[in-house]
């Protein structure tokens, strides 16, 4: 059983052991367990089967000669080979299908046929599936052109719907050449994989000229085979990434360099394509190191942790079969911002120092993580509050506090428009404007000295502007009646 792996699972079940805990009450304990969720990062996740999709190049130009024979007859016996020991190896949740291309239509005479290809052997388990593909394979004569292009679209086709949870669809293309039939396999295969078809497919170029690498670097990953040998360690290679996860961790580098950083969520994209393949909430383990993480080695990555502001990581490659260490520069602090109570709720908004982009609108009287560095806060009173260059120390709290309010009550002898402006040595700046249709406002204003300028709606000439001047204290209360 898969969960037995888990750590966490084993110290429930040996505590239970000390504690005496059997029937029902044990049942009930593991039961909560599941139910929680309780799964972490180090706990081997639950397997989802592997689709491998084998894609073979059977056009005519699979005749020519490589090393110890033509390269149809020698790829069909170290294919063969292959999936002999690959059969031994008793996947049960991994199956296999063959799709071909070029076998059913003659080069000559007449057009080309741009849409010979077909699924010779659906997906079933490798027992089942394996010898149904050597047969295929052995019987095989090439005779057509290469529909790379057209035959990868079709190969959405036959991966099946999955039930009971998410598959991982896996191509493997083998071919001796290039696209033949003026369709572009890198569009593609792109769109199929944003789509979620199927993961970045492998191409293994069977005696293929150097300069055709180039025309397949966006298919896929791509790997030349120019041996037999060659072909062979690729093809277990190929395997082995397919039917394997392998472990990693993320470290969060503190200011010095250290490990340190954690509780924040963080997202592994597809690099090539842009598909969301992890999201992650990082941990420190109960060893005080970064959680291990089960991360499937095929693809480049890009890591974005959603730091404040997010910081990422391009071109991650995972080496399959090893604990692959990522490290990230994510150094934090804290950023308080304080203010007494008369505020209901006071935003702020913070953009990186000399950007005029909003990071993140921060409440009053809360905490927020931010990356080292400066930034502005623009806070949101009246008048607005400009603080420039506020300095995030790492693992610090940057405390910022204002002064309190002063409670203001505006009112007007009938309805009209009107304005409040601060007096800001001998200059008048705009605060906000009054509500027209209402004849009583209260307002929360900084301290300060204020004036207030307004006039009836009944009113239509300027001589019969009301002025009024008032004075605003920290926690004050004041009247100001237009009339």
């Amino acid at each position: 059983m898969r969960l037995l792996n888990c750590p966490k699972l084993l110290e429930i079940i040996k505590m239970s052991n000390k504690l005496q805990v059997t029937g029902y009450k044990f049942l009930l304990l593991i039961l909560f367990f599941l139910l929680c969720n309780l799964q972490p990062a180090t706990c081997q996740p639950v397997a989802t089967k592997t689709r491998i999709l084998f894609v073979f190049d059977d056009s005519f130009s699979m005749f020519g000669d490589w090393q110890s024979g033509k390269k149809i007859d020698v790829a069909k016996k170290l294919l063969s080979e292959f999936l002999d020991s690959l059969t031994k190896q008793n996947a049960l949740d991994v199956e296999i299908a063959l799709r071909c291309y070029g076998h059913q239509s003659a080069l000559w005479p007449g057009p080309r046929n741009c849409e010979d290809t077909r699924l010779e052997v659906p997906f079933g388990t490798i027992a089942t599936s394996a010898p149904k593909m050597k047969k295929v394979i052995n019987a095989l004569v090439p005779t057509g052109t290469t529909p790379i292009a057209y035959s990868l679209g079709k190969c959405a086709e036959d991966f099946p719907t999955s039930t009971g949870g998410k598959s991982r669809n896996i191509i493997i293309l083998i071919t001796d050449g290039i696209e033949e039939c003026n369709g572009d396999p890198c569009a593609v295969s792109l769109e199929l994989q944003r789509k979620g078809i199927f993961l970045k497919p492998f191409i293994i170029g069977i005696g293929m000229e150097v300069a055709f690498a180039d025309a397949f670097r966006c298919v896929g990953k791509y790997y030349d085979a120019t041996t037999e040998v060659g072909f062979k360690n690729i093809l277990n290679v190929v395997i082995s990434q397919a039917l394997n996860n392998t472990t990693a961790q993320v470290n969060l580098l503190d200011i010095a360099g250290k490990p340190s950083e954690t509780d924040v969520a963080m997202t592994f994209y597809d690099e090539f394509s842009g598909v969301i393949r992890y999201n992650f909430m990082h941990t420190i383990n109960a060893r005080g190191n970064p959680d291990t993480i089960y991360i499937d080695p095929i693809g480049t990555y890009k890591l974005v942790v959603h730091t404040i502001p997010e910081v990422e990581k391009s071109h991650i490659k995972i080496t399959p079969g090893k604990h692959n260490i990522i490290a990230v520069d994510a150094p934090q602090g804290y950023l308080f911002l304080k203010v007494a109570d008369n505020y209901k709720k006071l935003p702020c908004i913070v953009r990186k120092h000399g950007e005029m982009q909003t990071l993140v609108v921060q409440n009053f009287n809360a905490y927020e993580k931010y990356i080292v560095g400066k930034y502005d806060l623009e806070i949101l009173t009246l008048p607005r509050i400009y603080l420039p260059n506020v300095e995030i120390g790492q693992s610090k709290t940057t405390t910022i506090e204002i002064s309190q309010s002063g409670n203001v009550s505006i009112y007007k002898p009938a309805t009209g428009p009107g304005s409040i402006y601060l007096e800001d040595n001998n200059k008048l700046v705009w605060v906000c404007n009054l509500q027209s249709q209402l004849t009583q406002e209260n307002l929360n204003l900084q301290p300060g000295n204020y004036r207030v300028e307004y006039r009836m709606q009944s009113a239509t000439e300027s001589i019969y502007t009301i002025e009024r001047k008032f004075k605003v204290e920290s926690g004050g209360t004041v009247q100001v009646k237009l009339y």
